[in-house]
């Protein structure tokens, strides 16, 4: 069974304004340049669905629902979108929000019915991956947390063991969140500290409550953390809790805004760091998931310069394929580089002109080292 792909250009009305650095052009760049290589075929592509509020409400309340809904027709008053996290800076209320979401929440589960229904075992859905949404509020441009609704899905009507794997540089904390007290749905996210970066939470000692004690794992990295000392944090850590948990399935969200050309965070990877991680992501699923793995999308602010070539190595992982090398396609270039107010990169990997050198390397990684070990520590 060969990976699928949901996309729609509908998806790309996820839009909270012109201004805003949530952009789902990213998605359609990408898809375009998958399309423009090669690795890409109609054949492969999926169109979404929406989704109905019932599957909504498997991990939203209906008051937040409705409120959404509202929203979408500008009818919350300034108290009522204050309490539900509606119409701040980063999740600005927007026409028809509702019915856009459910479209996006909808791509997801068309990738898990793909699934479960026998029709691949691995598929990508580049859309979603909207980690900080939580029960009753918004937040972090996230409006209904797809990412934790298919986990809930998957939970309820497959009786699957879920592991969620977050490498985003901000937390997936509205994920942790809703499932913190459940054993069924294991959350690991790596991520930049909360010190200096929103949501602040993350913390090596959340680790659940309840019967979710120790189904919660964070390794939050520092600032300035580079390929090397990630993904040796990385690769250590998710094998161990892959090991320990024994899934029936991989969800991950794969954002890429840990690249150190992304405006919004603080950490210094490179495009070798998103070769490996969706290629690290299929051998877990390979080895400890039965070959079952959902991706999602994520974080990822720099549209020109990083996400499509990033997201485009998570469909090129899951089918197995080695992250090309030389230049992008010409058509790709023609179309999208007169578009750029940035330097446009004209092959797959970073050319490094402009990395700047960090003068606390060995002091990173040493403590990421320490994190790296007291994770390790709570998964014996």
């Amino acid at each position: 069974m060969k990976p699928l792909y949901v996309y729609s250009d509908e998806l790309l009305k996820y839009r909270f304004s012109d201004t805003h650095p949530f952009n789902q052009m990213r998605l359609k760049m990408t898809t375009d340049l998958l399309k423009a290589a090669g690795f890409l075929k109609d054949s492969d592509i999926v169109d979404p669905r929406v989704a109905t509020e019932d599957e909504i409400k498997l991990v939203h309340t209906e008051d937040y629902v409705e409120a959404v809904k509202r929203a979408g027709h500008f009818e919350l008053t300034d108290e009522e979108l204050i309490n539900f996290g509606l119409n701040t800076e980063d999740t600005p209320q927007f026409e028809n929000m509702h019915e856009k979401c459910s479209m996006l929440v909808g791509a997801t589960l068309r990738a898990v019915d793909l699934i479960m229904n026998g029709r691949a075992k691995k598929v990508t859905s580049l859309a979603g991956g909207l980690h900080h949404g939580f029960s009753g509020k918004a937040s972090g441009f996230c409006i209904y947390n797809d990412a934790a609704i298919a986990c809930e899905y998957l939970r309820q009507n497959f009786n699957q063991r879920v592991l969620y794997i977050d490498t985003d540089a901000h937390h997936g904390d509205g994920v942790q969140f809703i499932f913190y007290d459940n054993k069924d749905i294991m959350t690991y996210s790596i991520h930049e500290t909360g010190r200096y970066l929103f949501p602040g939470t993350g913390h090596v000692t959340e680790r659940g409550v309840d019967n979710g004690f120790g189904f919660s794992v964070n390794l939050p990295v520092d600032a300035f953390t580079e390929d090397n000392s990630y993904l040796e944090v990385f690769k250590e850590s998710l094998e161990r809790t892959a090991e320990l948990f024994q899934p029936d399935i991989i969800v991950s969200v794969n954002g890429v805004d840990a690249h150190y050309r992304d405006p919004m965070t603080h950490l210094s990877l490179t495009s070798k760091s998103y070769e490996e991680i969706p290629r690290f992501v299929n051998y877990i699923a390979d080895k400890y998931a039965h070959g079952k793995w959902l991706a999602l999308g994520g974080g990822g602010y720099n549209i020109w310069q990083v996400v499509p070539r990033a997201w485009a190595q998570v469909w090129l992982a899951m089918n197995d394929k080695e992250a090309p090398t030389g230049p992008l396609p010409q058509a790709f270039l023609d179309e999208y580089k007169p578009l750029s107010k940035l330097e446009f990169p004209e092959s797959w990997q970073d050319d490094l002109d402009d990395y700047m050198d960090i003068p606390r390397r060995s002091e990173i990684t040493e403590k990421n080292q320490l994190v790296l070990d007291r994770i390790m520590m709570y998964l014996e």
